[in-house]
């Protein structure tokens, strides 16, 4: 027998009341221990989904399931398999991380001596133990971020959904988050992330589906998704200073984003090392490079027509 996904859905469909048709027979597989990527612009579906998946939205038609587990029938059974982190924080301020944890274990069954050692580790994971009896609202955003993460591993979920879990924190405290999800991943957790912040998806995702009014408009692989590309798009760090004007190359993009750092767009098949023997040739040494993050930005703006 194959395996049974850590979540599957068949056909789901959500009509709400004044008309709007939020979802139109989206169907979808997450493997067990999958990091998956939800995409999607404003409106397309996503927290619809999601709401049904946690059973915060009653779905019109269709199914999901859990481990196997149906979310209508046997809502209870499933919601032990599944953590939510929503991207509003919820939680309150005037109690400490410690009680949050706790409380809302044993809101789930689980015994209070547990629910405190179960504490004690995930404050541990989070980074936050030396906050554990401080008051939550003194936490910085990204702490509260990750008092969210927190909260929701307490009753030792399967599968967790993360709504947006970077939202409106800097860049630094993001990168911190993205080892924590890598962690709770590496351990055995099924991850599903919605972000708007495509570099996340890249960076963390192994499979992604991109939903747009409704529909599943791509399903796959993030490394066949970033493969239908026809351009790349690098970062290179040179030597000195860039000159005031840049050398011209035919099929090749070149802007400065600073003055040592250059933005190189080009096609998949064409030759780096020719780029680079041009480059050298007006005086421009490269010392390192990397990948922008605008590729599946390209592709996302592609596949849903939002220009």
């Amino acid at each position: 027998m194959p395996p049974i996904p850590a979540l599957q859905i068949r056909d789901l469909r959500k009509v709400y009341d004044n008309g709007v048709e939020a979802l139109k027979g989206v169907s979808l597989d997450v493997a067990e221990g999958d990091f998956f990527a939800l995409l999607g612009p404003n409106g397309a579906g996503k927290s619809t989904l999601i709401g049904i998946v946690s059973s915060l939205v009653n779905a019109s038609s269709g199914s999901a399931h859990v481990f196997g587990v149906d979310i209508a029938t046997q809502r209870s059974q499933a919601m032990r398999l599944l953590g939510l982190v929503p991207q509003e924080l919820n939680f309150n301020m005037f109690e400490t991380p410690r009680d949050i944890l706790v409380n809302y274990a044993g809101f789930y069954g689980v015994p209070r001596a547990d629910a405190l050692k179960r504490a004690d580790e995930e404050l541990a994971r989070a980074q936050l133990s030396d906050k554990a009896r401080m008051m939550s609202r003194t936490l910085s955003g990204g702490m509260k971020r990750r008092l969210m993460i927190a909260r929701a591993l307490m009753t030792r979920p399967r599968l967790l959904i993360l709504d947006e879990p970077t939202a409106g924190v800097d860049i630094e405290i993001r990168r911190g988050m993205w080892k924590l999800l890598r962690d709770i991943n590496a351990a055995g957790t099924t991850v599903i992330l919605t972000t708007h912040y495509l570099e996340e998806a890249e960076t963390l995702c192994r499979n992604i589906a991109i939903i747009d009014k409704g529909r599943i408009v791509e399903n796959t692989t993030m490394k066949n998704l970033l493969s239908k590309l026809d351009v790349e798009g690098f970062l290179l760090d040179v030597d000195g200073a860039l000159p005031a004007q840049l050398p011209r190359i035919d099929g090749v993009t070149l802007a400065a984003r600073d003055d040592h750092t250059l933005e190189l767009d080009m096609p998949r098949a064409m030759d780096l090392n020719r780029v680079f023997g041009a480059l050298s040739g007006h005086g421009i040494t490269v010392r390192s490079m990397r990948n922008s993050a605008n590729r599946l930005e390209e592709l996302f703006v592609r596949l849903t027509g939002n220009h």
